[in-house]
């Protein structure tokens, strides 16, 4: 069996193979809002932004489908007729099928009734990470208070040039030390003072247990990592990032910035609630939730076929 997720170009030259092959496929998504249901809109697409005035969702997800298909179906169809597969007229849906698993937590993104598609929720994918800490971290976390991650993962931050020297200058401003994340947007230390730390790789689950709070782009891996129980702090930048925002700040878990450029002011504001100890009880609180209501919702074992 393969089983895909991603963008919708990818994963339809992987639902080609498997129908060349004879294999099954299942199309997997980490966040509820890529699913069609009339319950909320779909992510607008680079270059087709949604008709402002379109109210009704259903119709807002067959523009969806139209503009998918527009853009993607040539190439799509050219890759098909090549291995000898027939043409498609809806490339979206084809990709998705009719029966889809959504690899979520249900605390954190519960699953949107009704879709307009059969949807199997397996609870979040996140095995256990065992990676000890490297010794040069463990050392500086020793050494002082806990203190504020920053990293934006995957995301450039081209709107937010300067988002190092804002942040870790919020991040001081609350009387806090930072561990500083590389990332894609090659995050660096703005100066040579001992409060702050940078790391590249590193297992988010020992770190997070260790920090303060974090401050994130709001990416589906990122933000349930935090199940560690560190109050958040999230600047969206695209994509499903203003859903778990909102989810966070619902939850009361932490605090969703309004904006994918922060300044100094608006985040040390935004670190203020994040770092209450009310924030903090509950945070731990829905952690403890989440991992006591995880029997049976996880799928740890995918890889060596113990997974549902």
């Amino acid at each position: 069996m393969l089983v895909a997720t991603g963008l919708v170009p990818a994963v339809a030259v992987v639902k080609s193979v498997a129908e060349k092959l004879g294999i099954r496929y299942v199309y997997e998504s980490y966040q509820p809002v890529s699913l069609p249901s009339p319950q909320h809109q779909p992510i607008p697409r680079p270059g087709r932004m949604l008709p402002s005035d379109v109210t009704d969702n259903r119709l807002l997800w067959d523009r969806d489908a139209q503009d998918a298909h527009a853009v993607l179906s040539e190439a799509i169809n050219t890759h098909r007729a090549s291995i000898g597969r027939p043409s498609l007229d809806n490339v979206r849906d084809h990709v998705f099928t009719d029966h889809r698993w959504l690899a979520t937590d249900p605390i954190l993104a519960p699953r949107h009734q009704p879709t307009d598609l059969d949807v199997v929720q397996t609870g979040a994918w996140a095995p256990p990470d065992e990676r000890p800490l490297p010794a040069e971290l463990v050392a500086f976390l020793d050494a002082g208070t806990p203190p504020v991650y920053l990293g934006f993962g995957s995301m450039p931050m081209r709107t937010s040039t300067d988002v190092a020297r804002v942040a870790i200058e919020a991040i001081r401003a609350q009387g806090r030390r930072a561990v500083v994340a590389r990332g894609w947007s090659d995050l660096a230390l703005i100066d040579d003072q001992d409060d702050c730390f940078v790391v590249g790789e590193v297992n988010h689950q020992a770190l997070f247990r260790r920090a303060a709070g974090v401050v994130h782009h709001g990416g589906a891996g990122t933000t349930t990592a935090t199940w560690a129980g560190a109050p958040q702090v999230l600047v969206p930048q695209a994509g499903d990032q203003p859903y778990f925002a909102s989810r966070v700040a619902h939850l009361g878990i932490g605090a969703a910035y309004d904006g994918p450029s922060p300044t100094t002011e608006s985040l040390s504001a935004a670190l203020r609630t994040a770092l209450t100890p009310e924030t903090r009880a509950r945070a731990t609180a829905v952690a403890g939730s989440a991992r006591a209501g995880a029997g049976g919702q996880s799928c740890f074992g995918l890889a060596s076929g113990r997974g549902r």
